[in-house]
C-alpha cells in the first residue's frame, strides 16, 4: 500500500464533492490537499471526469512539483497550488473552480462587494479579484506565475489569507483554500453562493448599496470573534 494513500483519499474525498455541491462541469476543477510534515500534496490528474476518477488516480508531488506517486498527469493548475502551499504555511487544501456566478465576477473583473450579511458572516471584506496578469508573466511559466498574482494582490491590499480566503482570478476563476481541505471545499461553495447573491442584488438595484460597517462587525464577530455565540459549545 502506498504510503500516501490516505492523502490520495482524502485529496479524492474533497473533489468529487466538487460536482456534488454543482461547481464544477466536466473536469472544470481540482482539490488538493498538503501534508506539511512530508512536504508533499496530492491533486486531481488533469482531464479526467470526475465519474471517472478513482482515489488511486491521484498525483502526489514534492513543492518543488516532482511527481513522486501517481501515473497521470497532475493538473494543469498544480504549479498555482505550490505556490501558495509553499509561501502560505497556514494553508492545508486548495481549491480551484470555474462556477458559474464565481467565474462571471472574475470575467468582468470586479470584486465581489460585501452587501449582505450572508457575505459578513464568512469575511469582512470585499471578495477581490486579481488584475489581468501581465504579458510577460503569461508568456512565462502561466501556472506558476498564477501563484504568485494571488500572492501579489494580497500583498498590495495588505490582505490576510488567513481572514479572507478566497480569491477571483480576472478573465480566469476562483481559488479557496483553509486550514483543511474540507475548509477550501466549504469556502468554494460559500462564494459561488454569495456571489450568485451579489450578481441578483446587482441586477435589481444597480446602486445597491454596501452592507453598513455595524452589520459587518456584528456577523462576523458573532460566528468569529472572541465573545462568538454561534453554533453550539
Amino acid at each position: 500500500m502506498s504510503q500516501y494513500q490516505a492523502l490520495k483519499q482524502a485529496c479524492y474525498e474533497a473533489n468529487m464533492q466538487l460536482p456534488k455541491l454543482g461547481l464544477v462541469l466536466f473536469t472544470f476543477g481540482n482539490a488538493s490537499v498538503v501534508d506539511r510534515e512530508n512536504r508533499v500534496f496530492a491533486i486531481k490528474p488533469s482531464g479526467v471526469p470526475y465519474e471517472l476518477l478513482k482515489a488511486e488516480d491521484i498525483v502526489i508531488l514534492d513543492f518543488a512539483n516532482n511527481v513522486l506517486e501517481g501515473e497521470k498527469r497532475p493538473s494543469s493548475d498544480t504549479k498555482t497550488h505550490a505556490v501558495l502551499y509553499s509561501n502560505w504555511e497556514h494553508i492545508g487544501g486548495i481549491v480551484h473552480t470555474h462556477s458559474t456566478y464565481a467565474t462571471a465576477w472574475a470575467q468582468a473583473q470586479l470584486d465581489i462587494p460585501i452587501l449582505g450579511t450572508t457575505h459578513a458572516d464568512h469575511l469582512t471584506a470585499d471578495i477581490p479579484c486579481a488584475p489581468p496578469m501581465s504579458d510577460d508573466m503569461i508568456a512565462g511559466d502561466y501556472e506558476h506565475q498564477t501563484g504568485w498574482q494571488i500572492l501579489n494582490e494580497f500583498q498590495r491590499r495588505g490582505l490576510s489569507p488567513s481572514e479572507v480566503e478566497m480569491v477571483l482570478l480576472a478573465n480566469h476563476a476562483p481559488f479557496t483554500w483553509g486550514k483543511t481541505v474540507d475548509k477550501a471545499v466549504y469556502n468554494s461553495a460559500v462564494l459561488e453562493e454569495v456571489a450568485r447573491m451579489a450578481y441578483l442584488s446587482c441586477t435589481l438595484r444597480p446602486e445597491v448599496p454596501r452592507l453598513k460597517d455595524a452589520l459587518i462587525r456584528k456577523h462576523y464577530e458573532r460566528k468569529h470573534g472572541v465573545n462568538s455565540y454561534y453554533g453550539q459549545q
